[in-house]
């Protein structure tokens, strides 16, 4: 009991600190507009935030259970099996970004009174933040894993927070990043 406490009390304040900044990039000037520019974002944001930590927080599960059974090693280098899950991860990270867009305008299609963004510009602005969000996500992940199991932290002690932080401090960044872009193209 004692050690997981150990390990999981420093990240779990990092992760804190992280929440804190995602909560207040949400409340920017920036993000503000944002949001009142492309009515719909509000609706989705918490869509989106929740399944990065889903995705690839099974991305981090896998990667523990290879890291405990001996079937990855926590170094980088090119492996099937992890390869496998990081391309896995990376598609339904995006996927599931752009069926949130999808779903996000079509409920509101259906709410009376409401005038959501255009499809296009919501989907773009889940697409260009899946993306991303996805590489920061996979590579953060990957390297703050495999080096706490090189120092002999447990993985399964690390995952749920780290996913969790950069889930929401680069998903809220990243979300930031592609309103502006979308914004310039459409």
């Amino acid at each position: 009991m004692w050690r997981i406490y150990r390990e999981s009390i420093a990240i779990l304040v990092v992760s804190l600190l992280g929440g804190v900044f995602a909560g207040s990039v949400l409340g920017t000037e920036g993000m503000i507009d944002g949001f009142e520019r492309y009515p719909g974002l509000l609706l989705l944001l918490p869509a989106f935030l929740a399944t990065r930590g889903n995705v690839y927080g099974a991305l981090g599960a896998r990667i523990s259970s290879g890291l405990h059974q001996g079937l990855i090693e926590p170094r980088f280098q090119r492996d099937r099996r992890l390869l496998a899950a990081v391309t896995a991860s990376f598609i339904n990270g995006i996927g599931i970004s752009v069926f949130i867009g999808f779903l996000s305008w079509g409920v509101l299609q259906l709410v009376p009174g409401r005038d959501p963004a255009r499809l296009v510009e919501l989907v773009g602005i889940m697409l260009i933040s899946g993306v991303l969000t996805s590489i920061v996500l996979i590579g953060g992940l990957l390297v703050l894993v495999f080096a706490g199991y090189k120092h002999g932290l447990d993985p399964d002690n690390l995952i749920g927070p780290i996913v969790t932080t950069l889930g929401d401090i680069f998903g809220v960044v990243f979300l930031f990043v592609a309103i502006t872009v979308v914004g310039v193209m459409v």
